[in-house]
């Protein structure tokens, strides 16, 4: 096993240099857009409650078992190689092929917006197919996504060091956003609420789960220790603690740069906008310090596309090694031994979901991962707490259960009914093929190993009646 060397500060710098990346920076439009006025901000309230309930979650599991891999070694570690087991097993990562590269395109998709900014050419038509219509900004994210496989596709030795500097880069961006922001706020652009904005009625309700869908995207990551649990200095208390700070920080500063923009902004502009956060500096410093932003954005949504594809490329890998996924995709490359057939596959579904827009990408990627990952998990925890043998491994239980665990499977749940019809039947099919995958996958996976036993044993000796009749 690895050596337990993260401690508590650098466990939440893992967390947080996952959730602050240019989600925030593409996604703020969008959010004020789902209930039309500033009352939108109590879906950052919503959406940190929904993450601290789905923390503690992750922490019950983490400290029990803090193997790396995060949902496949829970998975594992609870169900072994029962067929449940095996099952689940295979969903999250068949999910994980319908929801992760999504996570990539949406940077990418974000890159193609700040570039449309210096470069207005890119927002035009490039191909109309009926309503579908493709802009040479997304053909751009689809160059930068093949163009960041390609940085990838070698060993990167130094990609810890180089990710230190980027992650510096994006906080200096954050930074920026917010002195732009809060020193040109005024209270009566913020809170302009429109008519109606608080009337309780089922549009609200639609739209605060449209608006919770946005914030739980942007909190993405508040887990992502429990990827590395084997390396987490007393994980029973470590992982708990570093989940809670990390979503109470980023969470307060989402909310604290919301605020402050759409106090130097009046949200309706806010919403028209598809680079946010230069339209603020060109609205209040002018366009070089508008295209200064927009520079810093690009490179910092450049490293975080980079960081996704390295990361998420191993997990296919790291299961179909194991024998729980597709073997083909257990292959490495010849020379630089890196896992080139996986990185592949994760690149072009990518750069394929370029072709959407980008809130039809975020609300699909959601969809997909919700039902199996984090619902399956809620259902695991409650699992553990009924089997005694299970439930003495628990290292850390959640305060008042089974509440946050309630109050979690509410929100995720809402977050999947209020999104999207389309978004929707993607999480419910793709759920339904990777069951019908998974049934043909494992019994031809048994029909093989049955077969190679056979030869096996031809191969060692004769067989029994071989030798009576002898």
């Amino acid at each position: 096993m690895s050596e337990r060397r993260l401690s508590l500060l650098q466990a939440v710098s893992v967390n947080m240099a996952m959730m602050v990346g240019v989600g925030p920076f593409i996604t703020i439009p969008l959010f004020v857009a789902t209930m039309g006025g500033p009352q939108s901000m109590i879906g950052w309230v919503l959406g940190a409650v929904v993450a601290i309930c789905d923390g503690l979650v992750w922490s019950e599991l983490a400290s029990a078992f803090p193997g790396s891999g995060g949902t496949y070694h829970f998975f594992d570690a609870i169900y072994g190689q029962k067929w449940l087991g095996r099952l689940l097993k295979f969903l999250f990562v068949w999910q994980f092929l319908f929801s992760g590269p999504l996570e990539i395109a949406t940077g990418a998709l974000g890159l193609g917006a700040y570039a449309s900014y210096l470069f207005p050419v890119l927002e035009t038509s490039a191909w109309s197919l009926g309503t579908w219509v493709v802009t040479y900004s997304q053909l751009g994210s689809i160059l930068a996504v093949l163009g960041i496989v390609m940085l990838a596709y070698r060993r990167i030795e130094a990609a810890g060091r180089l990710m230190v500097i980027f992650w510096a880069g994006m906080l200096a961006t954050v930074g920026v956003v917010l002195v732009a922001s809060w020193s040109n706020f005024d209270a009566r652009i913020a809170f302009d609420f429109p008519p109606g904005a608080w009337t309780l009625d089922s549009k609200f309700a639609v739209g605060l789960g449209a608006a919770l869908g946005i914030a739980m995207y942007d909190y993405l990551g508040y887990y992502q220790v429990c990827y590395l649990g084997d390396e987490v200095e007393n994980p029973s208390k470590t992982i708990p603690r570093s989940i809670l700070i990390s979503v109470v920080a980023v969470s307060a500063l989402y909310m604290f740069m919301n605020l402050g923009i759409m106090g130097a902004i009046p949200w309706r502009m806010v919403i028209a906008s598809k680079s946010i956060a230069s339209d603020l500096l060109l609205h209040v410093s002018g366009t070089k310090s508008a295209a200064v932003i927009t520079v810093m954005i690009l490179w910092t949504g450049t490293a975080a596309t980079f960081s996704a594809i390295l990361g998420y490329s191993r997990i296919p890998y790291a299961a179909a090694k194991s024998g729980h996924f597709f073997r083909g995709l257990a292959a490495t490359h010849p020379k630089g031994d890196f896992p080139h057939r996986s990185l592949i596959l994760i690149g072009l579904v990518a750069a394929f979901a370029c072709l959407a827009e980008i809130e039809t990408v975020i609300a699909a990627l959601l969809t997909s991962r919700i039902l199996i990952q984090f619902v399956g998990q809620i259902i695991t925890v409650w699992y553990i707490r009924s089997q005694p043998h299970l439930a003495q491994a628990l290292r850390f239980r959640m305060w008042f259960y089974p509440l946050p665990a309630l109050v979690a499977l509410i929100g995720w749940l809402w977050v999947f009914c209020a999104s999207p019809s389309l978004a929707r039947q993607y999480g419910i099919l793709s759920a339904l093929a990777g069951i019908v995958v998974f049934v043909l996958w494992d019994r031809w996976t048994t029909n093989r190993l049955k077969s190679d036993s056979t030869e096996i044993a031809g191969v060692s000796g004769p067989t029994s009646d071989q030798r009576h009749r002898a």
